[in-house]
């Protein structure tokens, strides 16, 4: 099994951040008797994209070969892929991509992605406006690290505060996270949708990666989505990437794409909290539900 969970906020403080992730990665081996391969990839604004992606792909590239997963015990047809937050963005890129690469012939069977950042380009779904100011990850705070993604320019990430960044002369890529379409009733309230009325092509032009599928998974054509592995997906409600999820789980659908959607009314990060001083109970329930769950379907 392959598996990686790493977040943003790691950076923040290793020793601390790194224990509720070294102890799912070891109930995750134990539980499952599975090989779990966490991935150390190169952070922003230190590194900026596609070094991220490329850290993660050239690994899993490199442990999906038969003779590195006989080595290990693993067996090829259970093989999966997990990343929480901005793991959760390259787990599904990846999965995109292992999908159509012909140099990889072991495929996974399962992807779980867990509050997952999916999409630069609407920076004010419902989700973000409605969140905007909730602890561990405000909308202040997620444009900061969307644009730190792509570079330390000041501008780009004051461009992407006011939803400015995209051209009109590019509004047809908004269809495929046009969440007036991919949301529920209950989510969108009385939201309106709009496309963005910026001229301003600078951006584009200086940082060509807002619109590359690789950092943006839900960006993908449907074409592309058709034959990715069942997938298992956890949205919480008070959370600004809670949109970008909900709206894979309807294009996942839509594309035929089996997929189990966990939806929590709690707050990003939950899973961070399972170690004293910040336990909940809810991510103990979160976390099992999820083991259990892949016990069953790996």
């Amino acid at each position: 099994m392959e598996n990686y969970d790493a977040g943003r906020h790691i950076q923040k403080s290793r020793t601390l951040a790194m224990k509720p992730y070294d102890q799912l990665s070891k109930q995750s081996s134990h539980k499952l008797n599975a090989v779990v391969v966490s991935i150390n990839y190169r952070l922003a604004p230190k590194f900026h994209f596609p070094i991220q992606y490329d850290d993660v792909y050239k690994v899993v590239k490199f442990f999906m070969q038969e003779k590195v997963l006989e080595k290990y015990s693993v067996d090829p047809k259970r093989i999966a892929v997990s990343g929480d937050s901005a793991g959760g963005n390259l787990a599904a890129a990846v999965a995109q991509m292992l999908l159509h690469d012909p140099e990889v012939k072991v495929k996974f069977k399962i992807e779980m992605l867990i509050y997952p950042v999916l999409q630069a380009l609407d920076l004010s779904t419902p989700s973000y406006q409605d969140n905007a100011f909730m602890p561990l990850l405000s909308r202040t705070l997620m444009v900061r690290f969307w644009s730190e993604y792509f570079t330390t320019d000041r501008s780009l990430f004051e461009a992407m505060m006011s939803n400015k960044h995209i051209p009109s002369q590019d509004a047809h890529l908004f269809k495929n996270v046009n969440w007036s379409s991919l949301l529920p009733e209950d989510l969108k309230k009385n939201h309106v949708h709009s496309i963005p009325d910026s001229q301003n092509t600078m951006f584009l032009k200086k940082y060509p990666g807002l619109l590359d599928v690789r950092a943006s998974p839900l960006l993908a054509e449907d074409e592309k989505l058709v034959g990715l592995p069942l997938t298992y997906v956890i949205t919480c409600m008070y959370d600004v990437l809670r949109d970008d999820g909900v709206m894979y789980v309807s294009r996942l659908r839509n594309a035929g794409v089996q997929v189990v959607h966990e939806h929590y009314d709690t707050f990003h990060g939950i899973l961070l909290m399972t170690n004293w001083p910040f336990h909940f109970s809810i991510a103990d329930h979160i976390v099992d539900k999820y083991l259990k769950w892949l016990d069953n379907n790996l």
